[in-house]
C-alpha cells in the first residue's frame, strides 16, 4: 500500500471518528479525532483534548495504528484486509484486531493441513505473515474477502458481547455494527 493511500485510511479514520467527544459511558474518556486521552498523553500531548491538532491524530495514527502492529506488512499481500485490521485496531486495539485475524486463519486452515495452527499472540510475526501468505496461495484470488469476512465476523460478535456483558456500551452498539463492520 503507498503512502498516499495509507494516508486516505487515516484520513478516513479522523472523518469517521469525528471531532471532541466525552461520552460519559466511553470508558476512553475524553476523545478528539478518535484518539483518546490516555494515547495522547503517553505520545506526549498534554493540553486539553478539545485541542488535540489533527496533525497530531494522523501521526499517532501512522505511527501506533499502521506501522507498529504491523500492518503494513499485511497491506503488501492483502491491503483490503490491512485497511479493516487498522480501523479494527483504533477501535478495539490493534492485538485484539491481531488476535482475530489469527483465530480466523486457525480456522480456516482445513485442520491444519493447509498451514500450522498459530499461537494466538496478538502480534504480526513471521509465523503469522506465513501462515497468511499460505493461506492466500491455496485460496487464491477470494481468498482475501472470505479472511475479512472471517475477521469482521469476530469483530461484529465481540461488539455484541461487549453490549450484553456491560450494559453501558449499548449507547455504542449500532454505531459500531454501522460503521466498523463491512
Amino acid at each position: 500500500m503507498s503512502e498516499c493511500q495509507i494516508d486516505r485510511l487515516i484520513e478516513e479514520a479522523i472523518e469517521r471518528e469525528g471531532d471532541y467527544v466525552d461520552h460519559p459511558a466511553d470508558r476512553g474518556g475524553p476523545t478528539r479525532w478518535g484518539i483518546t486521552q490516555a494515547v495522547a498523553r503517553r505520545q506526549g500531548y498534554m493540553d486539553d483534548m478539545r485541542y488535540l491538532p489533527r496533525s497530531d491524530a494522523a501521526a499517532i495514527y501512522k505511527r501506533l495504528y499502521w506501522f507498529a502492529p504491523a500492518f503494513d506488512k499485511i497491506s503488501e499481500t492483502a491491503p483490503k484486509l490491512a485497511a479493516e485490521l487498522f480501523d479494527t485496531g483504533i477501535n478495539m486495539g490493534s492485538g485484539t484486531a491481531i488476535a482475530f485475524l489469527q483465530r480466523a486463519l486457525n480456522a480456516l486452515n482445513r485442520g491444519a493441513r493447509d498451514y500450522g495452527d498459530l499461537i494466538v499472540d496478538r502480534r504480526i510475526g513471521p509465523a503469522t505473515l506465513l501462515a497468511l501468505n499460505a493461506f492466500l496461495h491455496k485460496r487464491g484470488r477470494g481468498g482475501e474477502e472470505v479472511l475479512l469476512k472471517a475477521v469482521e465476523a469476530l469483530q461484529g460478535a465481540h461488539y455484541v458481547r461487549l453490549a450484553e456483558t456491560r450494559p453501558s456500551q449499548e449507547a455504542f452498539l449500532y454505531g459500531w455494527l454501522a460503521n466498523r463492520i463491512g
